[in-house]
């Protein structure tokens, strides 16, 4: 996924295992894609500067993730582990 447009939302910082759509990310963390099961990292230097992923699919329709971790930098075995025992689909 790739990351594009700037968004500010001053909305209510996502706890982990919690469903949120791209759109209102605004804090650092790992996120699982709910539409493809991809991981997103998303670090403090992203939100200040507004590197946020984009908030819309190929068909046009929001986007939604779940946050797994706190850390943008968390491994990809304990990202799929978290994933795993919160019942996500991943493909990472």
């Amino acid at each position: 996924m790739t990351v594009q447009s700037a968004h500010s939302n001053a909305g209510p910082t996502p706890h982990e295992g919690a469903e949120t759509k791209l759109a209102d990310i605004c804090t650092p963390g790992a996120y699982v894609c709910e539409e493809t099961g991809g991981l997103l990292r998303v670090s403090e230097k992203d939100v200040a500067r507004g590197n946020l992923p984009s908030p819309v699919g190929a068909t046009g329709e929001a986007l939604c993730a779940t946050k797994i971790c706190d850390d943008p930098y968390i491994t990809l075995t304990r990202a799929r582990m978290v994933a795993s025992n919160l019942d996500l689909e991943v493909t990472f």
